[in-house]
């Protein structure tokens, strides 16, 4: 059920329920501490990119997808569910409501988030942090199945010049300012 291609690539396909939820963030933990990556925030990312998942992305029969990869400086978190007719955007709840601030959190944890469509009826929603300095990817030059190379700064609309577009024309993108 698990499958990893690469040093650093994970990907696994997990049921939308809660149970689900949870599985999401033990599976991160655990592959954030095999590649000696901190936990926090990804930790909180995945518990509330799940969470919205098996809550918001639910359709019966049809699993979400949690991917973490680490290319260059940064660590990327995507959790795509079958669900695009449902676009996830940050509410304001009420002082004394019990939910609805997921996406405030990881808009405040993430150096940038935003959602990307898919084949239909997917939708990914991911979010970005960038790694500590003293981190090094020990994959680079070794040619593995990531992409490598630095990241070019911190300007939100250029996406790591390795990767594919993190957002097609139609995504919808989150800095952090």
């Amino acid at each position: 059920m698990i499958q990893e291609t690469g040093i650093r690539n994970f990907s696994v396909l997990l049921s939308p329920t809660s149970r689900g939820a949870r599985l999401a963030r033990l599976f991160a933990t655990e592959q954030l501490r095999s590649w000696g990556l901190p936990l926090d925030p990804a930790e909180h990312l995945v518990a509330e990119l799940a969470a919205n998942a098996a809550t918001h992305g639910r359709v019966p029969g049809r699993d979400f997808r949690l991917t973490l990869y680490v290319v260059g400086d940064t660590l990327r978190i995507e959790v795509t569910d079958t669900r695009d007719d449902r676009v996830p955007h940050p509410q304001h709840p009420a002082s004394d409501a019990e939910s609805g601030r997921g996406l405030l959190l990881v808009d405040a944890l993430a150096n940038r988030w935003g959602i990307s469509p898919g084949l239909r009826p997917r939708k990914t929603v991911w979010a970005e942090v960038a790694l500590p300095p003293d981190f090094r990817n020990p994959c680079s030059g070794a040619g593995g199945d990531l992409p490598q190379g630095p990241r070019e700064g911190k300007d939100p609309t250029k996406p790591h010049p390795s990767l594919p577009p993190a957002r097609p024309p139609a995504a919808q993108t989150h800095p952090r300012e």
